[in-house]
């Protein structure tokens, strides 16, 4: 086998190159441990010690080290690598048995033809009056775990069937009810055809373009974001700065968009907040029971991958401004790299009013505009979008929201059907399950240094008494989160309930330590029963917070392998070893996310539902950190009253 010297990053965090890619896949297969047929899952960077990333100065060597994870054969076994890149040789191979990584993309191309091509799925078609199987959509769906003989051993996943009568029709308006189609993905196998019961497909056409949804309105006159000098901020690589943020961005195929070293510069001061930030997992449970509908809880990191399905971004489309984009090098599952343009998307925003304040005295106004840095991506997961945003703001706040959008996951209703206990109706004999969207956000704190721990704050009220006399007042409750399995916390507004991440060793001008506040937003938890299969697969979405001691191969919040595993890894294996978690370097996890009642508006696509959660200096600053900002050119001396 030929190979070439790769070219290697020059920063430790940087993202990985085509070049790097090729290097990485010819040294597993220059191994003669896997054959041609053998699929690679996942190829990303393997993020170097925190030690050394913090020691590491421009001109240093960089050890290029990249995590491999390699379907080997149809059974339900894989081979964890990782490869030194710079070294050119192989540090680990590690095979699993009864493990299965996200879906293939191959695989699901088979598992349609499968079904496709399938005698009892035809069959059921033909019941329902469909003869042309062309034009039945068919969408596998990762299968869950149940304890079913059919899933042991076997890569799996059920497909449904929707009714596509014209390429670009939205098959969701027309779900096929009652088909169910296991399938071994690996085999391209039919398992079984499950056929409930015939319902009439619902007569909708439930487009969303705009040829069928004329006459458009007008009078929306071209809004234009213009920065004639320019943007504020640089980008070198993938190292990001605007005014006194510094950071890295990159794309990881599970977690999507990710963060690294997060830093404020702080009167020439370069001080640390995070050093890495992404989402580790997302989970899609539906509360519908029935069999159609009862299975579905789709984890869209660790079955499909959000990075795997990033959007190439368009300006004034999915961004408006003065954009700049990053690129990422992704792996096809036969090991060849390549680019994915425009994956991230960088542009600031003009956020109102940062502050003000009118002497009435003088007549004097003083204000000052907000403005935000963005940092986006976009990812499709099957019908819904996501879109994940960071903001950084002016005053060393920190914001991360989620986008939901995209198309309802649907089911047909006969007319004299009544679905509304657990479903809402859409359209004519269109329902849309009950379902929630649960997030888990990795925060790996370095507030002022690594060693970091949580506090509890709630606000409740004094009792009445000497110390209270008008029973007016009110305090704040601090509580020192001590070890793992105490610091599983849920939110609390009727408490205010915030957590502070706290830096004790390093103190503010007034004496008290350092800290970022994490300030949730609404926000639920898991729904289903402590029984369920979803329970026992997503117990980080029991909990909104989760605070554990950082171990580097603690890094999904349900495990490394969430597909048909059936359950108690991730979050609740972390936390069993009950370890301190004061003063020590630490993992914040964070679950939010919306339940989502399906309304008619949401028909027949979704308008943007926001979720998400803020990290706000406390005592970080010793002042407001924007009295420097300079006022706005526009702005002069309001008039005396």
């Amino acid at each position: 086998m030929t190979t070439t010297a790769p070219t290697i990053a020059d920063h430790p965090l940087g993202a990985l190159s085509t070049d790097e890619i090729t290097r990485a896949v010819e040294l597993v297969r220059s191994t003669g441990r896997i054959t041609e047929s053998a699929r690679f899952a996942y190829v990303g960077l393997r993020e170097p010690d925190k030690d050394m990333v913090r020691a590491f100065t421009a001109g240093d060597p960089v050890d290029r080290e990249v995590r491999l994870v390699v379907v080997t054969g149809p059974s339900s076994t894989l081979a964890e690598i990782v490869v030194s890149v710079s070294a050119g040789e192989v540090r680990s191979w590690k095979e699993l048995s009864d493990v299965r990584p996200s879906l293939l993309f191959e695989e699901s191309i088979h598992a349609i033809e499968a079904v496709r091509s399938n005698e009892q799925w035809r069959s059921a078609m033909k019941r329902r009056g469909i003869e042309d199987f062309d034009k039945v959509q068919i969408d596998p769906w990762p299968a869950g775990s149940f304890g079913l003989d059919i899933e042991t051993g076997r890569r799996i996943c059920r497909c449904l069937s929707y009714l596509r009568e014209s390429p670009e029709a939205n098959g969701y308006a027309k779900p096929i009810e009652g088909v169910v189609v296991f399938v071994d993905m690996a085999r391209a196998e039919v398992l079984e055809v499950a056929d409930h019961k015939v319902t009439p497909i619902p007569p909708g056409k439930g487009s969303y373009l705009p040829e069928d949804n004329g006459p458009l309105r007008s009078g929306l006159r071209p809004l234009s974001i213009l920065q004639p000098e320019g943007p504020s901020f640089t980008i070198e690589g993938n190292l990001i700065t605007w005014q006194n943020w510094s950071f890295r961005a990159s794309m990881d195929p599970t977690e999507g968009l990710v963060l690294h070293r997060v830093a404020v510069r702080d009167h020439g001061r370069t001080r640390s907040v995070l050093h890495r930030a992404s989402v580790t997992e997302m989970v899609v449970p539906y509360g519908e029971p029935g069999p159609m509908h009862g299975w579905k809880n789709a984890f869209d990191a660790g079955e499909w991958g959000l990075g795997r399905m990033a959007n190439s971004l368009v300006n004034g489309c999915d961004c408006l401004g003065e954009i700049r984009y990053l690129d990422a090098v992704a792996c096809t599952e036969t090991g060849i790299p390549f680019v994915v343009k425009n994956v991230i998307c960088i542009h600031e925003e003009d956020y109102g009013i940062l502050w003000k304040h009118l002497d009435m005295h003088v007549g004097r106004s003083e204000v000052r505009r907000s403005r935000r840095l963005v940092v986006s991506s976009i990812s499709t997961v099957g019908n819904y979008e996501y879109g994940f945003y960071w903001y950084f703001y002016l005053d060393g706040t920190m914001q991360f929201e989620v986008k939901l959008t995209g198309i309802l996951s649907t089911m047909a209703v006969a007319k004299d059907e009544d679905p509304t206990r657990f479903a809402s109706m859409v359209a004519e004999q269109l329902a849309a399950p009950f379902h929630q969207h649960l997030f888990n956000v990795r925060l790996d704190p370095e507030i002022d240094g690594p060693a970091n721990c949580v506090e509890e704050v709630d606000v409740i009220p004094t009792p009445p008494g000497p110390e209270n006399p008008m029973n007016n007042a009110f305090e704040k409750v601090t509580t020192l989160l001590g070890f793992e399995r105490e610091a599983g916390r849920v939110v609390d507004p009727s408490r205010s309930r915030t957590w502070r991440i706290v830096n004790r060793n390093v103190s503010n001008a007034l004496g008290f330590p350092v800290a970022y506040k994490l300030l949730p937003g609404p926000t639920p938890t898991l729904l289903a029963g402590e029984a369920s299969s979803v329970a026992r697969r997503a117990g980080f979405a029991k909990r909104n917070l989760w605070v554990t001691r950082f171990h580097p191969a603690e890094r999904r919040a349900a495990g490394d392998h969430p597909n048909q595993h059936p359950g108690g890894d991730g979050l609740p294996q972390f936390i069993s070893q009950n370890r301190s978690i004061v003063d020590e370097e630490i993992v914040v996890w964070y679950t939010f996310g919306v339940t989502h009642i399906p309304r008619p508006e949401d028909w027949p696509v979704m308008p943007v539902e926001y979720a998400g959660f803020s990290l706000v200096p406390y005592g970080f600053f010793g002042q407001n950190p924007t009295l420097d900002v300079p006022p706005p050119d526009s702005c002069g001396k309001a008039e005396g009253h």
